[in-house]
């Protein structure tokens, strides 16, 4: 019960704030802020929502949402148009509804009891730690041992970018692919990237060998890893 009130709460939080929501009701709330009248509009649906998949004797959640929704939002109409202010502004809509959940159905009892349950747990910190180690770690000595090629080529921050967060995504999924006995996903992912990669038009032999090094050092990393996890959490 718990689980689907909670899946409730995030369903009509994303029906309301990206299907339900029309793009010239953001830019107003980015010009007027508390003053737009599609601001309180949005946030009263937001709290509709919620009302009627998580029932009506939980009226006092709806209203909870409705006020956090408005103060949250107005806020965010202040700031830039970023990620960053883009993923707080979701974190903090998520923490309200995770608020609701516990207080619902929780106690802190049992919050320590999962805490010390979770710090307890080998496999949990094993595979935390290999996630965070195939994102920037693995990154930058990605980049170090391919330096040498890489100073052969044109600069392109752009692409650099891109190919840095390309990198981290493709060994991040390589991993939850092995750890879930998907191995055939993997064969997927490496043709799908081959296919993009060397399709390109102005590919030069050089670009594409260095490609090709890194792809296979990402690629071998994250498999490795992955098998060291298996291993050492069977």
């Amino acid at each position: 019960m718990s689980t689907i009130w909670l899946i409730k709460l995030i369903l009509s939080h994303l029906l309301a704030d990206f299907v339900l929501q029309p793009r010239k009701w953001v830019n107003d709330r980015c010009a007027r802020h508390f003053l737009s009248p599609w601001l309180y509009l949005h946030t009263l649906i937001a709290a509709a929502l919620a009302l009627v998949f998580t029932g009506f004797h939980y009226w006092y959640f709806a209203l909870a949402i409705f006020i956090s929704h408005t103060l949250i939002d107005g806020w965010k109409s202040y700031r830039p148009q970023t990620v960053l202010y883009f993923l707080a502004d979701q974190l903090m809509h998520l923490l309200v509804i995770i608020a609701c959940w516990y207080y619902t159905f929780y106690t802190i009892a049992d919050v320590k009891e999962w805490l010390q349950a979770t710090g307890s747990n080998d496999r949990f910190w094993l595979v935390t730690t290999a996630y965070v180690s195939l994102s920037f770690p693995a990154g930058i000595m990605i980049g170090q041992m391919t330096r040498k090629w890489s100073d052969q080529l044109p600069r392109s921050a752009g692409l650099a970018n891109a190919g840095k967060w390309i990198g981290i995504l493709e060994r991040i999924l390589i991993l939850t692919f092995l750890l879930q006995n998907q191995y055939a996903a993997i064969g997927l992912l490496i043709t799908a990237k081959g296919l993009l990669r060397f399709s390109e038009k102005d590919k030069q032999e050089e670009k594409t060998e260095y490609v090709l090094i890194g792809s296979l050092i990402s690629f071998s990393i994250s498999v490795i890893t992955g098998i060291i996890v298996k291993y050492l959490a069977a």
